[in-house]
C-alpha cells in the first residue's frame, strides 16, 4: 500500500520566497511491519549479505553498567508485554518469563556482531546517494550505546546487488545488546514517498527565522489558543511546515533540543550531506502521519534516546571518507 503525506496545512515558500531556494527533496521510508526478504528494502530485515563475506562485529568498548539481555529476549518481552496491551492476561509462567526477560546475562566479552538495521536499493529510494557501481546501502550497528553520543555505533556499506552470489542464508545474532532493548528493530517493509521540506528555523537566517515565527503568531492568534509563545510559534514552523518527521533519506535535519551546527568531514573537512536519519518509532500523532495510517500503531522496536533521532551524514567527496552520526 502507498503512503501518502497529507498536503501541508499553509505553502510556507508561498509566503516566503526566500525559502523556495532552500527546498529539498527528501524520501520518507515510512516503515511498516512486515516480511521483507533479503531482495527488499526494509528496516531490520535479512540483507543481501554474500555467504563468503565475514559478518561484521563492533571491538569498540561499551559501558557495562547494566548486564546485557539477548535479541531472543527482546523479541520475547515484546510478544509477552503485546499480550497485555492486546487486553489479555499472561499466565504465571509467561510473568516470570517476562521478568526472566529483564535480569540479562554476564557480558560476552568478544567482539560484538552487528545487526541490520536498513538495507536500501536505490531502484526503490529515487536519489540514494551511492558510489559508482553500487546500487544497495546496508545499514547495520552494534546494539549498545558508544561515547559520546550514547547511541548505537554504525556501519555503512554500500555494494552492487548484481554481483552478489550466494546470499548468506543464516544470519548471526549479537550475543549482548542493550538490556532495554531499544536497538532491535523488528522487521519492516518499505513505502517510499518523495516530499519537499524546508530548513528548522534553527537553520535559517535570524531575521527570516524572527520573520517566519512573528507570522506565525500573526496566524494563529485568535485561532487556536494552544499556541501562546515565541517558541511554541517556531515550533509550528519546523514540525508542521518544513521538516518531516521519521525514517527519511536526504532532507533537512531534524533538529530540536541542540543547536544546528555544520557538519564537516574529519577526513577532509568538506561539508557534509544527509544521507539518513533514523527516527524512534514510525509514527507520531502529527500533521505529517500518511492518510492512510491515522489512527495506527506499529512499534518498530526502535528508542534513540528520549524518542529522538539519529541522523546519518557522508562526505560528497568520497564514500571511503568515515561517515558522521549525531542525535537530533
Amino acid at each position: 500500500m502507498a503512503r501518502t503525506t497529507p498536503p501541508r496545512s499553509v505553502d510556507i515558500a508561498a509566503v516566503f520566497p526566500e525559502l523556495a531556494p532552500l527546498a529539498r527533496r527528501t524520501v520518507r521510508l515510512h516503515p511498516r511491519l512486515g516480511t521483507p526478504t533479503a531482495r527488499d528494502s526494509s528496516v531490520g530485515g535479512p540483507l543481501l549479505w554474500p555467504a563468503d563475506e565475514p559478518w561484521p562485529a563492533c571491538t569498540e568498548p561499551h559501558p557495562e553498567d547494566e548486564p546485557p539481555v539477548s535479541p531472543a529476549d527482546v523479541r520475547l518481552r515484546r510478544r509477552l508485554i503485546d499480550i497485555g496491551w492486546a487486553g489479555g492476561t499472561r499466565t504465571a509462567q509467561e510473568e516470570a518469563a517476562l521478568k526472566a526477560t529483564y535480569e540479562g546475562h554476564p557480558w560476552s566479552g568478544e567482539p560484538n556482531l552487528l545487526v541490520p538495521v536498513a538495507q536500501l536499493y536505490a531502484r526503490d529510494v529515487p536519489g540514494l546517494p551511492c558510489p559508482d557501481g553500487a546500487d544497495l546501502l546496508q545499514v547495520l550497528w552494534c546494539p549498545l550505546e558508544h561515547e559520546p553520543e550514547w547511541m548505537p555505533a554504525t556501519r555503512l556499506v554500500w555494494r552492487s546487488s548484481a554481483e552478489v552470489g550466494g546470499v548468506s542464508a543464516v544470519q548471526p545474532e549479537p550475543a549482548d545488546v542493550s538490556s532495554h532493548g531499544q536497538y532491535v528493530p523488528e522487521p519492516c517493509v518499505l513505502h517510499p514517498e518523495v516530499v519537499t521540506e524546508y530548513p528548522s528555523s534553527l537553520e535559517l537566517e535570524p531575521g527570516l527565522a524572527s520573520r517566519i515565527a512573528d507570522w506565525c503568531e500573526q496566524e494563529f492568534t485568535g485561532k487556536d489558543p494552544g499556541y501562546r509563545s515565541a517558541d511554541e510559534f517556531r515550533a509550528y514552523y519546523q514540525f508542521e511546515l518544513s521538516v518531516a518527521p521519521g525514517w527519511k533519506v536526504g532532507g533537512w535535519g531534524p533538529w530540536s533540543f541542540r543547536d544546528a551546527w555544520v557538519m564537516r568531514c574529519r577526513a577532509c573537512e568538506s561539508v557534509m550531506n544527509p544521507l539518513l536519519t533514523i527516527g524512534s518509532g514510525a509514527l507520531d500523532g502529527s500533521g505529517w502521519d500518511p492518510v492512510e495510517d491515522r489512527g495506527a500503531d506499529d512499534d518498530i522496536g526502535i528508542q534513540i534516546g528520549r524518542s529522538y533521532n539519529m541522523q546519518l551524514y557522508y562526505c560528497p567527496v568520497s564514500f571511503d571518507h568515515p561517515h558522521l552520526e549525531v542525535m537530533q
